[in-house]
């Protein structure tokens, strides 16, 4: 590992918004100094960073990385490699793999292969079932449990009211709540049976069911007082609804699929845009942008959950539901910076800074002295169009092939190594397990 490296005259994002031209040297893992102009010793590798915008890694708190048990669809290795590309420097990744990360051995399975295999930094989420509370409470390390209120079978589906109180009412962590009304979406199902127009997804799952769920875990987690994460937030209405009664201890993100994509989709992509929670209106886009801003959503995931092709090309409603997206959730956001709709600062903290604060992660988010030097330096003056063939998550497909896009990661760094420059990886970095305060 090289010890010390100085990344020369970049226009350096501060943690208080502001931006400086200037060099960071990093020494052991670590930022060591941030200053105007920092000499250059025969000991430090330099990085001329030259027209080039330096930010925090980012964090994307919600991925599925499909391993163990799916990795035909994407796996740790392939995955980080991707989000070193992308410019994710760390992961929070779910509970829906074969087997169920439900119990601390599939827990420390995970960590253990993702020490083998991940470029980048890691944590798993512990996976609520009807019957795993002591696993709830003693599983270490992990940001929070994952509760499927909807948009589940089997063991991880937890709809019912009295089981979703026994978690909320015992414990301190964080619960992350996949927000959507199962039995809504049930009844719905039945109704739209025999449609095979993918875009009756978004009515099946419509906004109600989101609504509906949303509502029961904010009154469950009042009644408790509980720390409470709502996974991609989609419909304005639960922005609205946050709007009016967010207790401080609540959180919400948002995926830029929900900003950016909605409901025409169908029309040009077919089951590509199909995700849980569905896309939804041009209105919904509006008023999820205008929470963000306001801040009564706090952060962007990504929800990348990919599928291949082949599983897309099924007929609805046979298809999965998912979409990549740790590789192009980077440049999306920058772009929109560029065109005005907000700024570089706000991108970095809905993507790094916010992140990193709400789940309690130490000494990341933030380009300074004493934080880890996850960072990531991006071109936001040339653009390129999103290309499959040049993405490296497994599925090989984006929904957003075909958009012209800048702030591309040049240079991503890990825990003070260079894990991709300009095109290339280096397979030989290896991340670190997330802490979690």
């Amino acid at each position: 590992m090289v010890s010390s490296i100085l990344i020369r005259q970049a226009q350096i994002l501060l943690p208080e918004g502001d931006f400086l031209r200037g060099d960071v040297l990093i020494q052991d893992g670590t930022i060591a100094q941030v200053a105007p102009e920092i000499p250059l010793e025969t000991t430090f590798v330099p990085i001329d960073a030259t027209g080039l915008t330096l930010l925090p890694g980012v964090i994307d708190p919600q991925v599925h990385f499909r391993e163990p048990g799916l990795e035909h669809k994407e796996d740790l290795f392939t995955a980080s490699c991707a989000c070193a590309k992308g410019g994710v420097t760390s992961f929070l990744e779910m509970p829906n793999t074969r087997p169920l990360t439900t119990t601390q051995a599939a827990l420390d399975d995970k960590l253990h292969r993702a020490a083998q295999k991940c470029l980048v930094n890691y944590g798993f989420f512990i996976g609520a079932t009807a019957e795993n509370l002591p696993d709830l409470l003693t599983a270490h390390p992990t940001p929070g449990i994952k509760i499927f209120m909807g948009s589940m079978h089997g063991a991880l589906l937890v709809d019912q009211e009295a089981a979703l109180e026994a978690i909320f009412a015992r414990g301190t962590r964080l619960i992350a709540v996949h927000a959507e009304d199962q039995a809504r979406i049930a009844q719905r199902r039945q109704q739209f049976a025999g449609i095979t127009d993918p875009a009756i997804h978004s009515q099946i799952q419509d906004n109600q069911a989101a609504l509906n769920a949303t509502q029961l875990a904010l009154k469950l987690s009042k009644r408790y007082q509980r720390r409470l994460h709502i996974l991609h937030l989609s419909t304005g209405e639960e922005a609205e609804l946050l709007r009016q009664d967010k207790p401080a201890w609540v959180t919400a993100e948002v995926t830029p699929q929900h900003l950016l994509l909605n409901t025409e989709a169908y029309q040009e992509i077919g089951t590509l845009a199909q995700m849980n929670p569905p896309l939804r209106s041009p209105q919904d886009n509006a008023l999820l942008w205008k929470a963000l801003q306001d801040g009564v959503l706090d952060f962007i995931a990504t929800d990348h959950a990919p599928h291949t092709l082949a599983e897309k090309a099924q007929p609805y409603p046979n298809t999965p539901s998912g979409m990549p997206g740790v590789e192009t959730s980077l440049p999306l956001m920058l772009t929109q910076a560029m065109q005005g709709r907000c700024t570089v600062a706000q991108v970095a903290r809905w993507m790094s800074t916010a992140v990193a604060q709400a789940y309690g992660i130490p000494n990341k988010g933030a380009i300074a002295p004493g934080y880890d030097a996850d960072l990531v330096l991006v071109d936001l003056n040339t653009y390129r169009l999103v290309r499959r063939q040049d993405l490296l998550t497994k599925c090989g497909w984006s929904p957003f092939e075909g958009w012209n896009l800048t702030g591309y990661p040049i240079i991503t760094l890990v825990g003070g190594q260079i894990v991709y420059d300009r095109g290339k990886l280096n397979p030989q970095v290896r991340g670190q397990a997330i802490q979690f305060l």
